[in-house]
């Protein structure tokens, strides 16, 4: 949608030449402060955590797994994964049905506006990671200033 946006006419090299780059600089890109904390802290609490990403599964494994925190996430739900995609609800959907949650337990954490987009249209609770997101004005029912306030949040008797 971006390239669309900007008018790149050729969008394979564009999207080539993104790759390149993402490569040339994945040593410069490091996980959020507090994240790895919070998986180890909502693992030990029994919670179940997927992700539902844009990224197609080659782009997963070579811009996310290098940073070692895959093994946290049991469901791992990628572009190439649905035929529509965010806003989209059927990757929130496809998450649902192959993680046999029940759709009331799900809370989505993303940082833009086709995250809660997503959420919503899958009638699925949103949290905004604010820590990520460069808009705070995107529609969630709960919005996190740090990683940590999930934990918060989800250990007080207000969530679920």
């Amino acid at each position: 949608d971006a390239l669309k946006k900007l008018e790149i006419k050729d969008t394979s090299y564009a999207i080539e030449l993104w790759d390149k780059n993402m490569r040339n600089y994945t040593n410069t890109i490091k996980v959020f402060d507090g994240i790895i904390e919070l998986l180890k802290n909502l693992l030990s609490l029994d919670y179940e955590m997927g992700i539902v990403t844009s990224k197609t599964r080659e782009e997963f494994t070579h811009d996310f797994c290098p940073f070692g925190i895959s093994h946290y996430f049991k469901t791992i739900i990628c572009a190439d994964d649905t035929q529509e995609h965010k806003p989209n609800a059927a990757p929130i959907l496809k998450y649902v049905e192959l993680s046999k949650t029940d759709h009331r337990k799900v809370l989505y954490i993303g940082d833009s506006k086709y995250d809660s987009k997503c959420a919503e249209n899958a009638g699925i609770d949103f949290a905004l990671a604010v820590w990520g997101s460069h808009n705070k004005h995107i529609k969630a029912d709960y919005f996190l200033e740090k990683p940590a306030n999930l934990l918060s949040a989800i250990t007080s008797e207000k969530f679920y």
